[in-house]
């Protein structure tokens, strides 16, 4: 592209207000690297306190790389970084141009830190991120679009339900965008490709259209290789030089990740198999149904482009009713790790009970100051908030009501039958609350009048369920701040045993209001 064309001044902002604050080459040595720190013994000290397990191999070690020290708080400033400099290098971002992009939170903060050179950023995030992602989305001045449905949904989505869902949702995201101040008509031209775009899910690709008819920039995080490159040119030799400089190498090292776009896990891993020859990588993902912050399940990374399983050492699912146990350590602990780094860490521990590997490096993505609301509830040993099928089929005769709660989405009669089933309850047992009620309660995180006459009537706790586990989590987390106790079935309807395999809308509808 001519040189003309490139906003020089926005260059030469971004270089001196972000990217000479990150890490990144000068010569062939990174400067401004993040901390890696030595948590073996801290590690043994929890497996051994908390779990009972004895990680008494003298050649244990592992290493915690501290990208939650960066500017916005996480490792996806990297990926950020490297994005924008090479849009405004290129000329196809200018100072005038708004950012768009669909987050589900550290990747929008990280693009908050445009705002420092003037530039706008418009994040397309779910309603089911926790309330500090949402506090940081605003601290960093990012204009926000929240939708009541994942940034990671699952596949096999689309549905007739769907269809008709995307109208209603098609009408919140054009009421948005006018607030933002863009031009509905230009919507309204494009309505039929939005809707079906909604109809599927699939909000990645929303904001890339919205970026290409209103003439935005998205990065692209999900498609674009430059989310794997910085990884493997910078984050990893990083690494491999703090090693160095401790006498040793990352080749003798298995490195364990968490899994949001591909992006950390395609990079480390094509830098091993070019400099090492060898698959390195232990990715690690929830159990099916978990909602962990800014990482997806496994079943919710197929399809993605960067997405490579063959290139991995392994994948490995944790539970994080399990792996919550050592976050809460480590924090009281001093170090500031996310729920993320609790999994691997966790998983880390697993492997070196079972002699599968003894050296590791733990990437640590972002840290707990975001997840506050939810660490002071694992902190205070309260209740279980989000439990499994087993464990709520043990309890169930301590359930006065099993409540449906949705935004989008009402049981059918098959639907009924398979969540009395499944917890070996009568259909009577269980309560229907409408759309519009739910959507009051997350929106003005306020106990409409309707619910609220619902569990005064009930002489115990209440079961919530919904399509897949995050909406009833949500709606038990308002409760909760109202001191209204209740639990959500992790996995919801979808991960119940006669509702696997099934295309949701055999027995769930679109609600009507």
């Amino acid at each position: 592209m001519e040189e003309n064309n490139i906003d020089n001044t926005l260059l030469e902002k971004f270089q001196q207000e972000i990217w000479n604050k990150i890490p990144h080459l000068e010569g062939e040595k990174v400067v401004n690297v993040t901390p890696l720190i030595d948590l073996t013994e801290d590690l043994r000290e929890c497996a051994k306190s908390i779990y009972k397990l004895d990680l008494d191999d003298k050649d244990l070690k592992i290493y915690g790389k501290f990208d939650s020290t960066l500017p916005s708080g996480s490792i996806k400033v990297r990926a950020a970084a490297h994005i924008i400099h090479n849009a405004i290098a290129s000329g196809n971002l200018k100072g005038n141009q708004t950012v768009i992009e669909a987050t589900s939170g550290n990747f929008g903060i990280a693009l908050g830190q445009l705002s420092k050179l003037g530039v706008n950023v418009v994040a397309l995030v779910s309603r089911k991120l926790q309330e500090g992602v949402f506090k940081e989305l605003r601290n960093e001045k990012i204009r926000i679009m929240d939708l009541d449905m994942d940034i990671c949904p699952a596949p096999g989505m689309e549905n007739k339900a769907n269809e008709l869902a995307a109208k209603a949702t098609a009408g919140n995201v054009r009421s948005q965008l006018s607030e933002l101040g863009f031009n509905p008509e230009i919507f309204d031209i494009n309505i039929e490709e939005i809707e079906a775009l909604l109809a599927k899910q699939d909000i990645i690709n929303l904001a890339i259209f919205l970026a290409k008819i209103y003439n935005l920039f998205c990065p692209k995080q999900y498609d674009n290789e430059l989310n794997i490159d910085v990884h493997r040119t910078i984050t990893a030799p990083e690494i491999d030089q703090q090693l160095h400089e401790n006498g040793e190498t990352l080749e003798d090292y298995q490195i364990v990740c968490s899994f949001g776009t591909g992006g950390t896990s395609g990079g480390l891993s094509q830098y091993m198999a070019e400099k090492y020859n060898k698959k390195s990588i232990r990715v690690v993902f929830p159990t099916p149904g978990q909602d962990v912050a800014g990482i997806r399940t496994k079943a919710k990374a197929f399809g993605l482009r960067l997405y490579k399983p063959e290139t991995f050492a392994a994948e490995h699912e944790v539970d994080f009713e399990k792996a919550k146990f050592l976050l809460k350590f480590f924090v009281e602990k001093g170090h500031d790790i996310g729920e993320s780094t609790a999994l691997e860490l966790y998983s880390a521990m697993e492997m070196a009970i079972s002699k599968k590997a003894k050296k590791f490096v733990v990437i640590v993505a972002d840290g707990i100051e975001k997840y506050k609301k939810n660490f002071e509830q694992i902190s205070k040993n309260q209740i279980p908030m989000n439990i499994s099928l087993e464990e709520a089929t043990s309890m169930v005769d301590d359930y006065d009501k099993i409540i449906w709660v949705h935004t989008q989405y009402t049981p059918r009669e098959e639907g009924i039958d398979i969540i009395a089933k499944s917890l070996g309850v009568d259909k009577s047992k269980i309560s229907v609350q409408k759309a519009k009620t739910i959507n009051n309660l997350l929106t003005n995180q306020e106990v409409p009048e309707e619910l609220s006459k619902e569990l005064d009537g009930s002489k115990g706790k209440s079961l919530l369920v919904c399509m897949a586990g995050n909406t009833s989590l949500m709606a038990a987390q308002v409760l909760a701040s109202k001191g209204i106790i209740t639990q959500s079935l992790n996995g919801g309807i979808t991960n119940l045993p006669e509702g696997r395999g099934k295309n949701p809308g055999e027995f769930i509808k679109a609600a009507t209001e």
